[in-house]
């Protein structure tokens, strides 16, 4: 295969990257112009037009992107044998990216993040809060960290914690319509629904005990999609809330939620890692994962 093919994959990627053609450049070391020409004559070769180019973005066409999702594992697995072959591979360092679920990252993550950028002053880390996976290796990331029990792909997952699912009420809102006794109450309640950022629809509500399981109709005039916003109604009395224990346990301890069902204990939700299938995980990947695994060591509520 001609040269100039794989040279202009990689400028390709530089760009995609960078996210234009200056910061691909600097990254390559070579003039803006040869970046252009570059991915000009693969464009040529390859007979379709790759990015979209204006005077203030570049992006990737739906051409591009399809294009570029087909080759971006091929140039991880020729960066991992380089690596390998140089003996580099224990080596921390490079960017890595990570699509990362917003509560995780503000409260387990940000915390402790200082210690490991200081353990690996090499390593430029980029934590992207998002609701959901996306199209991981299309949009260049190199791991995401997610809730929930992910679909069936061929990304390798790691599973990293599971937190157990409550149903809150703030006290105000149980001086205001009293308290429910038992699961099946509910219906008769002001619930806050929660949307699932894949379907787009309100999360299904259900109770676990032991192999028990019951799933219960619930309604309410408030749908919202972060748990902030939830929480913070919840807080305010706006209705009763499904929430996982990760984030509430001071508000418990503080009074300020109660737990309405303690009797009902046995669901869960899993925080996932997940990655693209590789045979040889880069040093820096390998080095972010067990950070992550040493971040979930706490008292699992």
């Amino acid at each position: 295969m001609d040269a100039r093919i794989f040279e202009g994959i990689g400028t390709l990627a530089a760009v995609v990257e960078a996210g234009s053609f200056v910061g691909a450049a600097a990254a390559l070391g070579v003039t803006q112009s040869a970046v252009s020409r570059a991915v000009s004559r693969l464009e040529s070769r390859v007979g379709i037009r790759l990015l979209h180019r204006t005077t203030r973005s570049v992006r990737l066409t739906a051409e591009g992107e399809q294009f570029y999702a087909e080759i971006a594992p091929l140039l991880g697995g020729i960066e991992n044998a380089v690596v390998s072959a140089t003996g580099a591979s224990a080596a921390v360092r490079g960017r890595l990216r990570v699509n990362i679920d917003p509560l995780v990252s503000r409260l387990l993550v940000a915390p402790q993040i200082g210690a490991f950028l200081r353990r690996y002053p090499d390593l430029s880390l980029e934590l992207i809060p998002r609701d959901s996976l996306g199209d991981l290796i299309g949009e260049g990331f190199d791991l995401a960290v997610r809730f929930g029990e992910p679909a069936p792909s061929s990304l390798v997952v790691r599973r990293l914690l599971e937190t157990r699912i409550l149903t809150v009420a703030a006290p105000i809102y149980l001086e205001e319509r009293g308290r429910p006794e038992k699961p099946e109450d509910l219906g008769g309640h002001e619930c806050v629904q929660f949307r699932d950022p894949e379907t787009g629809r309100a999360y299904e509500w259900e109770f676990h005990r032991g192999r028990q399981v019951i799933r219960v109709k619930t309604g309410g005039r408030l749908t919202v999609a972060d748990v902030g916003t939830m929480l913070g109604a919840c807080l305010a009395g706006v209705g009763i809330a499904q929430v996982m224990a990760l984030g509430v346990r001071d508000l418990l301890e503080e009074g300020r939620l109660v737990e309405l069902f303690p009797d009902w204990p046995g669901e869960t939700f899993p925080l996932c890692a997940l990655y693209p299938s590789r045979t040889l995980p880069a040093a820096k990947l390998r080095a972010f994962l067990e950070f992550m695994q040493s971040a979930m060591a706490f008292p699992k509520a």
